[in-house]
């Protein structure tokens, strides 16, 4: 904890330090280390301004409780950096479920008119008695009326003042469905987290939902404003941001995570969205390459196997039996065997035997291809010793080499990519297509004398 919190102290105060007048930070954390980070985030934003303590519910209760109960939420601290920190009052409220009303509500709307909408009787009558402007005698009775008499009968002739009974004072018809929806809590219920059957899952393991991150940067943020996720894995704020229509800034240390948001974001927006941001730390040299190989060769080895579009092997420490990354494909009829391409990446001297090591692994794992990222280029007995390994033959795509070899160099220059049926590529999960809505809502006009 102490390693965790020294960490995030001084990316707290660069954060301070970038963050505008109208800003605000929400940082996502678990109970374990919330009460530690909130005195950080005190020291650095001041108590002052302290917003919120969100309670996020992300998994259901479960059943083991022998000797504490579950833990099953998140928390999200929420500070801004002065007073003039932007706020949507739109954004906070949500829309009723007509079918399961809490009491307060139900109790509220009691009608319900021939078209079979909610509705319920409010008071017409001013709460201020001094006010002579609005005193006149509407439909039989003279009072301090909430409204001017023109707007009164307005709302009279469009069926929206209704008179109880013969002589009782006129009230409002209030419908349900035109009201701005229940006000936000601190507590967040109603947000599910992600399950293994949710459209815009992943993967990753840290993945939150975007509906979220979708609500934090609507609540925090206008149109065009600049989104920074400092930690942002699989680039869930940055594609609630684009959608949003945001500006965006997403940074993370890893290759992998990188590759996972190009992937992302062209899932979703298609290839042309590459032309409107620009990727600041990765390789577009091999001289970037070997500085990055000598740096961390374990990111090498990630950042290698995103530029074909492959995943890291999942494994626990220690030997990787020769498998640093794999794609997975399908080139028969729905519902056939998941096929494989196993990867190794070397980033020093490479020679036959490592072609040859290649070749065992690929026999062993019965895996369809196998493919060799060196930065080095192959030697000719390199090349004859991948060529002996024959072909993979695809039931409905043709031949592929089996064995193949691709440096560095070739895939920045675009000059060769792996060989295999790319048609039918399930390695990455794909992200749902963005599909723009139909039409721009306008948001209702809020009666502030009413608070509605």
């Amino acid at each position: 904890m102490l390693a965790y919190l020294s960490m995030m102290a001084p990316r707290l105060v660069e954060l301070r330090r970038v963050l505008k007048p109208t800003g605000s930070i929400y940082l996502h954390c678990d109970p374990t280390a919330s009460h530690y980070l909130k005195m950080l985030m005190d020291a650095v934003f001041g108590p002052k301004n302290f917003r919120n303590e969100v309670i996020w519910r992300r998994t259901a209760s479960k059943g083991l409780m022998s000797k504490r109960l579950s833990r099953n939420h998140d928390v999200i601290l929420a500070y801004q950096i002065s007073e003039d920190g932007t706020w949507n009052q739109d954004v906070v409220f949500t829309a009723y479920d007509l079918d399961a009303l809490d009491e307060k509500t139900a109790g509220k709307y009691t009608h319900r008119d021939k078209d079979g909408r909610l509705y319920q009787l409010s008071d017409l009558t001013n709460p201020n008695p001094n006010r002579p402007n609005l005193t006149y005698e509407f439909m039989g009775l003279t009072k301090v009326w909430r409204w001017t008499k023109e707007r009164m009968e307005k709302a009279l002739r469009d069926g929206m003042v209704v008179q109880p009974s013969p002589g009782a004072v006129p009230r409002y018809k209030r419908y349900l469905d035109e009201q701005r929806g229940k006000p936000l809590t601190d507590v967040w219920t109603d947000i599910e987290p992600l399950n293994s059957q949710a459209k815009e899952r992943l993967h990753y393991p840290t993945q939150k939902p975007e509906a979220l991150l979708d609500r934090i940067i609507a609540l925090a943020s206008n149109k065009g404003d600049v989104v920074l996720d400092p930690f942002c894995g699989c680039g869930t704020a940055v594609a609630s941001a684009e959608r949003l229509g945001r500006q965006w800034i997403g940074i993370d240390i890893t290759a992998l995570a990188v590759a996972l948001i190009k992937t992302r974001l062209r899932d979703a927006y298609g290839e042309k969205i590459r032309e409107t941001y620009d990727v600041i730390g990765e390789p577009v040299s091999v001289a970037d390459a070997e500085k990055l190989a000598k740096e961390d060769p374990y990111q090498f080895q990630f950042w290698a196997l995103g530029q074909v579009g492959a995943r890291p092997a999942e494994q626990k420490r220690g030997a990787d039996h020769g498998i640093d990354g794999r794609k997975l494909f399908h080139d028969e009829k729905a519902g056939a065997k998941t096929k494989s391409i196993i990867f190794s990446v070397k980033a020093g001297h490479t020679d036959v035997s490592d072609v040859r090591d290649l070749r065992g692994v690929l026999d062993r794992e019965k895996a369809e291809i196998g493919v060799l990222i060196s930065l080095q280029e192959p030697t000719k007995p390199m090349k004859v010793e991948a060529a002996s390994a024959g072909f993979y033959d695809s039931p409905n795509f043709g031949k592929f080499p089996r064995l193949q070899t691709l440096t560095i160099r070739e895939i920045l220059e675009g000059k060769a990519k792996v060989q295999y049926p790319s048609h039918g590529d399930v390695t990455l999960k794909k992200a749902p297509k963005y599909e723009p809505p139909a039409e721009e809502h306008p948001l209702l006009e809020f009666d502030a004398e009413n608070k509605s």
